[in-house]
């Protein structure tokens, strides 16, 4: 029985979930766990350049993995034979890929796993097991959603997130730099979490998002740094009509740059430091999680923001 009266809680808007047919769990990682118990896969093809967070199922699971590698539009470098019990992993970089992940379904079937967690309003397709993360796109600690047709009967425990909220309070009422600490340890505290239901407080949060404002300030923001720094990126980016981008990525030789934003509090991720263990000098992947920097064009900022982006990459001739 609900209470009636007493303290308040937070007053949040009530808006339609973006994903409001999927499956609801705590993190993306259990989402590939679910997809991997529920189809029984033997072998799964994973990318080299991917978070490391997806061996984690991989290998609580003990299937075996064999990594492949992308070229430099984020492409599928060579080609192969699935087996029925093989299952392959791609990514939908940067929420740009959306085209490509359709032409793989066509060609792999069902045994094509989409992992859209750099992309969060690419739809899933018919038939093909996707998954989302919450959090990349979201001021939230955790959650994710899955589609898939293949069901398990296990009735999983609901996740509570109230504890893991400090690093986006912090932000607000602190600074960013302020609530880093309490970000890497709630990033940490996900690490081999059973598979759960998300949280009441997240799905309370993602309820209350505005989504078509969100993507129209990310398309707005992309396309800006991208008439800017279009020539100069080694990356020939497009921005599909339906397509909403995570960050845009810029792919240029400059040394420094990366110190110089964060010197100037512009904070970039790198994708991913894990790959740059995994791979060779020689390889695309290396360059990429080495050069690529994901400049933030999200739904917090606007086109003063991306004029003070644009002003520091300039002061670096290419």
């Amino acid at each position: 029985m609900e209470a009636i009266g007493g303290y308040f809680s937070l007053e949040l808007p009530i808006q339609e979930e973006f994903h409001k047919n999927s499956i609801r769990l705590n993190t993306g990682r259990n989402c590939l766990e679910y997809i991997l118990r529920a189809r029984g896969y033997k072998k799964l093809y994973v990318p080299y350049y991917t978070c490391e967070a997806v061996i984690e199922p991989i290998n609580k699971l003990g299937i075996q993995s064999e990594f492949y590698h992308i070229n430099i539009h984020f492409e599928i470098k060579d080609h192969f034979r699935l087996k029925d019990d093989e299952a392959l992993l791609y990514t939908n970089y940067f929420g740009l890929k959306q085209r490509y992940v359709e032409q793989l379904a066509e060609k792999t079937g069902s045994r094509l796993i989409v992992d859209n967690t750099q992309a969060f309003y690419a739809k899933p397709l018919q038939g093909i097991d996707t998954f989302y993360t919450c959090r990349k796109f979201f001021g939230v600690a955790d959650g994710a959603y899955l589609y898939t047709d293949m069901l398990l009967d296990d009735e999983f425990v609901q996740d509570k997130s109230y504890d893991r909220m400090a690093h986006l309070l912090k932000r607000i009422d602190l600074s960013a730099e302020q609530g880093y600490v309490d970000f890497q340890k709630v990033d940490d505290g996900l690490d081999n979490q059973p598979i759960r239901k998300m949280s009441k407080l997240t799905q309370r949060i993602m309820q209350s998002i505005d989504y078509d404002a969100v993507a129209k300030k990310r398309r707005e923001n992309f396309l800006y740094l991208n008439k800017s720094h279009g020539r100069e990126n080694n990356l020939k980016l497009s921005l599909d009509k339906d397509a909403v981008p995570m960050a845009y990525p810029f792919l240029a030789p400059i040394k420094g740059l990366r110190e110089k934003l964060i010197e100037n509090k512009i904070f970039v991720a790198r994708y991913w430091p894990n790959v740059l263990n995994w791979t060779t000098k020689d390889d695309v992947e290396y360059f990429l999680a080495y050069q690529l920097q994901p400049l933030p064009i999200d739904q917090r900022y606007d086109k003063e923001n991306m004029k003070r982006i644009i002003e520091i990459v300039k002061q670096y001739p290419i």
